[in-house]
């Protein structure tokens, strides 16, 4: 075997947008419906990173939840690590009036809530 590393691009959330679903926490009862309980917290690595490990359960059951096929959601290609490549990020510094900063803000212990 020569010397690049077999890498991946986890498509989840391309295709649960795919299938109108836009949320995370939109997806943590459609796998419970299919025996997957898993934390919220879970659920969002699960759509927003890539997982280093999977059950085959839970593969079967995001594919049925998407209507498609495993390899919809893995794709296969040479790289030095998995996943997408870094993006670039645009610097998107937009330069406020003084008149939009935000003013101190004063606590009267006098007043109750």
């Amino acid at each position: 075997m020569s010397g690049t590393a077999l890498g991946y691009t986890w498509r989840l959330r391309e295709r649960l947008a795919a299938r109108g679903i836009w949320k995370t926490t939109e997806l943590a009862p459609l796998l419970a419906e299919r025996g997957i309980v898993l934390s919220l917290a879970q659920v969002y690595r699960l759509v927003a990173k890539v997982p280093e490990r999977l059950s085959l359960k839970t593969l079967a059951a995001l594919c049925d939840i998407c209507s498609c096929t495993p390899n919809d959601l893995i794709e296969l290609g040479a790289s030095g690590e998995a996943g997408p490549p870094p993006r670039r990020r645009e610097s998107r510094v937009v330069e406020l009036p003084s008149s939009a900063r935000p003013r101190r803000a004063r606590v009267d212990p006098g007043r109750g809530l």
